[in-house]
């Protein structure tokens, strides 16, 4: 009977035993935790500046940039590859859009900056020069005589010392000085009057300084009327000493 109840205890106890055993067996075990999926690498960024922005034909500006996450710069037109952050001068013929291109393991990215070459201002052409015969023209006047008279009057006086102040500034030019009467009075008369208002001007001259080899005389008495009208207005325009730019 106690035997009977101790193997029933060994039992029971071994049954205990080997349950614990098999419950030990299934006792799970925790997953490790999952691997972390790494970041994608960033996005390049990059900026580009042009100082000055508009210039003259000929002038420089400066290229100035500076990039982020990138490996390889390159700036066309005519720069080519550049470091990271810096900056180079450039002489555009023309105005220019410089573009920077930025390469890295995030992708790429670009900036523009512009520059506007205009052409040099070219300076006013100088003014034209008037010609000796037009000099001539605004500067030796006409010398006009009194009826019968080859005296030089005030105003004849004033003319003539204008025409000598042009002829020494001019040594090269010559004149010829032509005698005019007016309708009245015979034709040799007239020559010979108008030969000594034609001398009476060159003396005038000569007494300023002008030499007397650069001046001819020629009287044409009434024989070249300025005026062809019968009065005293158009005879006065007749009795002169008329120069002529000598050839």
């Amino acid at each position: 009977m106690q035997y009977s109840r101790l193997r029933k205890l060994s039992i029971f106890l071994l049954l205990i035993g080997f349950g614990g055993f098999v419950g030990g067996c299934k006792k799970q075990v925790a997953a490790p935790p999952p691997a972390a999926v790494p970041a994608p690498p960033a996005k390049p960024t990059v900026t580009l500046s042009a100082t000055p922005s508009s210039i003259t034909s000929g002038q420089s500006v400066t290229l100035a940039w500076s990039s982020t996450n990138a490996t390889d710069l390159e700036i066309s037109p005519a720069v080519g590859k550049v470091a990271p952050e810096g900056s180079t001068p450039a002489t555009p013929t023309e105005s220019t859009t410089y573009t920077i291109t930025a390469t890295g393991a995030g992708g790429s990215a670009t900036a523009s900056a512009r520059v506007t070459v205009t052409a040099p201002e070219q300076p006013a052409p100088p003014p034209a020069q008037p010609s000796i015969s037009e000099l001539f023209e605004q500067n030796v006047k006409d010398v006009f005589f009194d009826f019968n008279k080859s005296d030089i009057r005030e105003e004849g006086r004033a003319a003539l010392t204008k025409a000598a102040e042009f002829l020494r500034s001019y040594p090269q030019v010559r004149v010829s000085i032509e005698g005019d009467c007016d309708e009245r009075g015979s034709t040799e008369y007239n020559l010979g009057l108008g030969e000594r208002r034609a001398q009476a001007a060159k003396n005038y001259l000569i007494s300023l300084g002008i030499t007397a080899d650069r001046m001819d005389t020629v009287s044409w008495g009434k024989e070249r009327p300025f005026c062809t009208e019968h009065t005293e207005e158009c005879w006065q325009l007749n009795r002169r000493a008329h120069f002529v730019l000598a050839k």
